[in-house]
């Protein structure tokens, strides 16, 4: 097997998909820090930009959550 396939593997893996988990919520750190900064500076459009980056991590870490659901039902049927 090649390391492409492994990497390829590894992301659909369990572990892969609780490493994307923690990268993804991870960037929510300066989601966070974009937020205070506009909210002190009264930037709007900062903001803006801050909500909107916010609502794509959450979104991106329902799909995760999904996916992750997902693999635990593959494992239960096939144990």
């Amino acid at each position: 097997m090649s390391a492409l396939s492994k990497a390829k593997g590894f992301k659909k893996s369990k572990s892969g998909t609780y490493l994307s988990i923690a990268t993804t919520a991870f960037g929510a750190i300066s989601v966070i820090k974009q937020a205070k900064r506009a909210r002190t500076e009264q930037d709007t459009l900062q903001l803006v930009d801050a909500v909107v980056s916010a609502a794509a991590i959450a979104t991106g870490l329902a799909i995760l959550y999904r996916e992750l659901k997902r693999l635990g039902d593959d494992d239960v049927l096939l144990g």
